[in-house]
């Protein structure tokens, strides 16, 4: 399918719980490209989620590591690049050799795109942008330039922008109180026990929107607190029914997955299975 024509916005079904594709349907095709955005949008995900970095120019663009190696092929620091020089590189090659199984020419074809080309291509659907930068000098630029795509695209009510560093979504909070931000919480934190209380104190210092846990965090205690304090809460990484029913059962806002389009299919059919009696 050509870019650009994927269906009209998904809708969530009836209990309200998106399905977000991570990086797109990142199981499946490249990960951060366009043909993974379009293969998990025409999957029926209600939205993707996707990193964002900043370019040596300072043109913030879509891509998860901090170095280049992994999926451009570079031995060189993602960030160190022009925009220029970063949207010639080949995204989708390194997939085709890792996955034989899910190769297609079409994916040699894919580049680095620009957070820019995401926002015009993606406008009308829901929007998970995980900011990453590992100099911490150089995060308040990086929030500061998210924030005025964003509000230039006047898409403060699509994108919901998220990370690690909790003093960058402070940042955006400053720049624009309008724009959602999601605190995340990941797997470097002790387990099993984890205080619903810490969790919530740091979301609630950055002024964030959302929490986003790791699964290995997801407890009914931590979700209800956070629920009771007025935030949305979202996990990731869901690739299967087992925590797809758990999301359900904890009245969670969204899951993110590398498999929308089966994910979006076991929803679809457990809320259209008849109630146990």
């Amino acid at each position: 399918m050509n870019k650009g024509a994927h269906k009209t916005e998904a809708t969530s079904p009836g209990n309200g719980l998106l399905i977000i594709g991570h990086r797109g349907a990142s199981a499946h095709a490249p990960e951060n490209t366009h043909a993974a955005f379009e293969l998990a949008l025409d999957d029926g995900a209600d939205g993707i989620e996707f990193d964002v970095r900043l370019a040596r120019d300072g043109v913030p663009f879509v891509f998860h590591d901090a170095t280049l190696e992994r999926t451009a092929g570079v031995r060189a620091a993602a960030d160190a690049h022009s925009s220029t020089t970063l949207s010639q590189m080949s995204a989708g090659i390194w997939f085709n050799r890792r996955f034989p199984r899910h190769a297609s020419e079409d994916y040699a074809l894919e580049k680095i795109p620009t957070f820019a080309e995401v926002l015009q291509q993606y406008a009308r659907y829901k929007l998970y942008a995980e900011m990453k930068c590992e100099d911490v000098s150089r995060q308040p630029a990086l929030a500061r330039a998210v924030v005025e795509l964003i509000s230039a695209y006047q898409l403060s009510h699509r994108v919901v922008v998220k990370s690690f560093a909790l003093d960058s979504l402070r940042e955006v909070k400053r720049l624009a109180p309008e724009i959602r931000t999601a605190a995340l919480f990941g797997r470097s934190w002790p387990r099993p026990f984890v205080p619903a209380a810490k969790i919530i104190a740091q979301a609630e210092a950055c002024g964030a929107d959302e929490i986003s846990l790791h699964r290995s965090l997801l407890r009914r205690a931590t979700v209800e607190e956070a629920q009771r304090r007025g935030f949305e809460v979202l996990t990731w990484t869901v690739n299967s029914s087992v925590w797809l029913r758990r999301a359900l059962a904890l009245k969670l806002r969204a899951v993110i997955t590398d498999t929308p389009g089966r994910m979006k299919n076991y929803l679809v059919k457990r809320l259209a299975a008849p109630a146990p009696r």
